[in-house]
């Protein structure tokens, strides 16, 4: 357990050690800080590590054997009733526990934390339901897709602008590392239940699907819900004399987060203690582990929130506004293009997903070729956010194309790499994109005279739509290469025969 937990940890170092250098050398050159900042942003680097590593080791414990277990169990079951509710409660209550939409609703000012993560868990738990009847039926994900998101578009140009970029990257931040490992596994276990030749290719796209209903509800919530405006202002960070005035900061903010954990978690934990009465699925042992896993996601998240809230997401904030008021603003696309690369680099969700696509493929598209294409398409995503940051151009003009290019090539493509493009998009925006990029986003918005709400929002967005593109075009590729490598075969195979029967005669 140990050195799995050591593992876990040291995941966590590789996604957020590249920001914390990139931090350190622009505190240096470009955006000169305080000794006493400095400590609080590394201290809080540290404390999301150490959470991060805890928190994804007690989801793998907890989160992927449970949602593996509901889900053999609710198809087995054959009711359909019981599948739609069971699979709507927990795709709600999973979401809620979710840390980085806590993250980015701390951060929308004009819309109270809990409106808007009821708003999203609800939008979650609906096409939950939605991508397990997809599963049931089969039904053509291409086709939901294409449906689901002209629907989206229509719906977005009736709800005001301050909602389009916040329902967008609410699509991206809720698919994180609490939702993801759940749903993933609810998919392993209907797949597996079906036993059918198609049941591994559509365990894919559940996370895409659940993707579409937070960007779905917001946007009805933009409509109906009229919210006053808010300020937002640059991030202000505390004084700090004294390594003592550091670890105040951090102890006085630990009660408020633990509150908070424990409320989101004890509805998860509530569910397993019934399904375990009700099915007897697991043994003693099982149990025990999962408890523990529990326990782990507790601690994990209490010092993820803690560390991000206090000492990390502030410092990105600050670092956004001194790069926004100085002679160097336009630094902000280069920045944002080296912050892109080596976020999605170093992304530990990611790294499976490339070995997955890697083993599906057979070895024809890499490790490394994925591992390329996500880095710069992130990359390329980062910096086209950084440019509507300090230029205040409309999202619409990036993710309608964007998203029209990967609907088109997803006719185009096998559904097994449509529904991994899709996924990955949840996975690429992973913790580093809502706890650094964002606030970043936000201090440059501020800082330059933007609209936060429509020019800082939607850099969440922007990254989870970079890996739909990517991934697809190495489908192609991959496409492209099985045919040539069957055209070889074929010709290989006529001049055997020919040479055979000219032998034989």
């Amino acid at each position: 357990m140990n050195e799995k937990l050591k593992e876990k940890i040291q995941e966590s170092l590789s996604s957020v050690l590249p920001i914390t250098v990139i931090v350190l050398i622009l505190s240096i050159s470009l955006v000169p800080m305080e000794i006493g900042t400095l400590a609080l942003f590394l201290t809080g680097a540290v404390l999301l590590i150490v959470g991060m590593g805890f928190f994804q080791l007690g989801a793998e414990m907890a989160m992927t054997p449970l949602g593996q277990s509901v889900g053999g169990r609710l198809i087995k079951s054959k009711k359909i009733i019981l599948i739609i509710l069971v699979s709507f409660f927990m795709g709600a209550i999973i979401t809620i526990a979710e840390p980085d939409l806590q993250v980015l609703a701390n951060q929308v000012a004009s819309v109270p934390n809990q409106v808007l993560i009821w708003t999203v868990a609800v939008g979650v738990g609906i096409f939950l339901v939605v991508a397990v009847l997809r599963i049931i039926f089969r039904i053509s994900l291409p086709m939901m897709l294409l449906v689901f998101y002209i629907l989206l578009f229509l719906l977005s140009f009736f709800s005001p602008d301050s909602f389009t970029a916040v329902a967008f990257d609410s699509g991206g931040v809720t698919t994180g590392p609490m939702t993801v490992p759940f749903i993933m596994a609810l998919g392993v276990g209907f797949s597996a239940a079906r036993s059918d030749r198609e049941g591994a290719s559509d365990s894919f796209g559940l996370v895409a699907l659940c993707s579409i209903g937070p960007i779905m509800m917001v946007l009805l919530l933009g409509i109906f819900y009229n919210p006053e405006e808010a300020v937002y202002t640059a991030t202000e960070i505390a004084d700090i004399a004294t390594t003592q005035d550091v670890v105040k900061q951090f102890i006085l903010a630990v009660p408020e987060y633990s509150k908070e954990v424990v409320v989101s978690i004890l509805p998860v934990g509530g569910v397993f203690l019934l399904f375990q009465v009700f099915t007897r699925i697991f043994h003693k042992r099982q149990v025990l582990r999962m408890v523990v896993g529990f326990v782990y996601t507790i601690v994990g998240l209490i010092l993820f929130l803690t560390g991000v809230n206090v000492g990390f997401a502030p410092v990105g904030s600050l670092l956004g506004s001194g790069l926004g008021e100085s002679v160097f603003k336009w630094s902000l696309i280069p920045i944002g293009i080296i912050i892109g690369y080596y976020i999605v680099k170093a992304e530990p969700a990611v790294q499976v997903l490339n070995k997955q696509v890697e083993d599906l493929t057979g070895g024809t598209i890499s490790h490394k070729m994925m591992n390329s294409a996500l880095s710069l398409g992130v990359a390329c995503a980062v910096a086209l956010s950084m440019v509507r940051v300090l230029t205040g151009i409309n999202i619409y003009w990036i993710i309608i194309p964007g998203y029209i290019i990967a609907i088109i090539m997803s006719r185009f493509v096998s559904p097994v790499f449509v529904g991994i493009a899709f996924d990955s998009g949840g996975v690429a925006s992973g913790p580093m994109t809502s706890t650094f990029l964002l606030p970043l986003a936000m201090g440059a918005c501020t800082a330059v005279g933007g609209n936060v709400v429509t020019d800082a929002f939607g850099v969440v967005a922007l990254v989870a739509m970079a890996p739909l593109l990517a991934i697809q075009i190495m489908g192609l590729i991959y496409m492209h290469k099985s045919k040539a490598v069957s055209q070889v075969a074929e010709e290989f195979s006529e001049d055997t025969v020919v040479e055979i029967e000219e032998d034989f005669e």
